[in-house]
């Protein structure tokens, strides 16, 4: 099963939001708050809110590997697939890469440095970082999730579905964990902003 999470559309705007001219895209999801991991999201009166969690996997190059090792990742996913008795998604998407931080340091180092030639060489670097981070080449990395939903007064299931998850992947050969309030963020970033960078705004207020 490889579904993609898709938000739904509320139909019913708030009239009062809407006449102040202060409706924004979050006021269209059903998503309330992102925290330990988890995004919560809207029910229906019945069934109640449901946590959306699961677990972020490391990438591995299996093709550089031996093949008894290629079969053995191979068939522990599978035996992974087959253990899964509830509605899972399997999430591919591109994360912006940020060398923000990298960039920082050469400009320090650029700012100490005091022979020409080296601070030309760093300068370079610099002006290579914002090519980097430009749309000419909007670097990305991929990221890979297994993530499902759980109402959220079964926050005992839930972990024990990531333990198993966790374990039986570590089985395949494959490093995970659970996912943070910030790979969350990202999946939802990547879908609305199709893997491209993101500057965010100012935060209104309705006060």
């Amino acid at each position: 099963m490889n579904q993609k999470m898709m938000p739904q559309v509320n139909q019913k705007m708030d009239k009062k939001k809407s006449d102040q001219g202060f409706v924004s895209t979050e006021d269209w999801l059903p998503l309330i708050d992102i925290k330990n991991g988890m995004m919560e999201t809207k029910g229906s009166v019945l069934s109640g809110n449901y946590y959306v969690t699961g677990v972020k996997i490391e990438p591995k190059n299996i093709f550089i590997s031996d093949v008894q090792t290629q079969s053995n990742v191979i068939y522990g996913l599978r035996d992974l697939y087959n253990t899964i008795d509830y509605e899972f998604w399997l999430i591919c998407c591109d994360r912006p890469v940020d060398i923000s931080l990298y960039r920082s340091e050469l400009e320090i180092m650029y700012n100490k440095e005091e022979n020409l030639n080296i601070r030309k060489l760093i300068l370079e670097d610099i002006q290579k970082c914002d090519d980097f981070d430009g749309p000419a080449i909007n670097a990305v990395d991929t990221e890979y999730y297994i993530l499902f939903k759980e109402p959220v007064k079964n926050t005992e299931i839930i972990q024990k579905k990531i333990h198993n998850l966790i374990s039986n992947l570590a089985q395949a050969g494959l490093n995970s964990r659970q996912t943070s309030d910030d790979d969350l963020r990202g999946i939802l970033d990547s879908f609305f902003n199709d893997s491209m960078k993101f500057e965010y705004g100012s935060v209104m207020t309705n006060g």
